[in-house]
């Protein structure tokens, strides 16, 4: 298994818009981004391989120097449809191969054609009356052996999940012939999510936490209120204060130092360098802990309450 090697902050690519992603994309990567988080259902990928291409072509890099992570969709969780779901994101993006390959959601979906939709999202029969999202009987130790058959093949050079709690990472641990090298979840000062981080390490897996800010990412989807915004904390302000740095970067800075790689989005030039400029100060462990103890155990990702809301079906993972 090829070990991790990616940037400690990465790129996310969710809700970038198509008509600016390739510019964001080849900007990110000017700035000096190398860690690029991507994936079928954020129906970007073109644009995405279009900026890649477009900084590897200008000499801003090289192919190997960069990290992309893409992960395989609901609908495509059958062993004879994991092959074809990577093969289409890599002719989206380009490549010959991706740095990683996630299990985006440990929820399997019935099967919808590329032709007939793509990216499939949630809904099976968007025509339906009354759209519905559904499930299909999939094991998902079904859909790690064919991840393992693309890692074998050396189409991805690490394989791993996303959105996985404590007992499904037991359970995958006791029969992965490959072990995952790469757990993705949310994880912020609102849901520090300790106990699962310290088993994903003790296993030897390396965390990304994606929506490192919180609500930041949820508050245009309705998924949020801005009362909970994490920014305006005061041990958090007080930080900020004291290392002339922004809100935001303190609260990437605590990500950081607890040995998880972040996944930040923006579309904006200086948001994404502030991103960046992390390695130039290092909170106390006396802030680390007080920025821990925040921790309200609040998801904003999850299917518990955005399926019923949004597909009309009720279908936690978390409880």
């Amino acid at each position: 298994m090829s070990k991790l090697k990616k940037s400690a902050i990465g790129l996310g690519l969710w809700k970038i818009p198509r008509t600016e992603c390739a510019d964001v994309v080849y900007n990110a990567i000017k700035i000096g981004y190398r860690h690029l988080d991507s994936a079928c259902d954020y129906g970007n990928e073109i644009e995405v391989g279009q900026g890649i291409k477009r900084a590897i072509e200008d000499g801003i890099c090289r192919r190997e120097d960069l990290w992309i992570t893409s992960k395989l969709w609901n609908t495509y969780h059958s062993k004879e449809h994991v092959k074809p779901a990577l093969e289409k994101t890599l002719k989206d993006l380009g490549l010959d191969y991706l740095d990683s390959y996630l299990i985006h959601f440990p929820i399997a979906q019935p099967f919808v054609p590329f032709e007939t939709r793509y990216p499939p999202e949630w809904i099976f029969d968007t025509e339906a009356s009354e759209p519905v999202m559904k499930t299909a009987p999939v094991p998902l130790s079904e859909t790690w052996q064919a991840m393992e058959a693309l890692h074998d093949e050396g189409l991805a050079l690490n394989i791993g999940v996303c959105n996985y709690n404590s007992g499904l990472l037991n359970d995958l641990m006791s029969y992965a012939r490959i072990k995952p090298a790469e757990l993705q979840i949310e994880s912020h000062p609102y849901l520090t999510q300790e106990r699962l981080i310290r088993l994903a390490k003790q296993y030897g897996i390396e965390i990304t936490a994606f929506s490192p800010l919180g609500a930041l990412s949820y508050f245009e989807l309705d998924m949020a209120d801005a009362l909970e915004s994490i920014l305006t904390v005061p041990v958090i302000t007080a930080a900020a204060e004291k290392y002339g740095k922004t809100a935001a970067q303190v609260v990437l800075r605590w990500g950081v130092q607890r040995g998880c790689s972040l996944i930040s989005k923006s579309t904006k030039e200086q948001r994404l360098k502030e991103n960046l400029e992390l390695f130039d100060f290092v909170l106390s462990e006396q802030e680390m802990k007080e920025i821990s103890a925040l921790n309200k155990n609040r998801r904003f990702n999850d299917p518990g309450d955005f399926c019923e809301k949004a597909f009309n079906t009720f279908y936690p993972i978390y409880d």
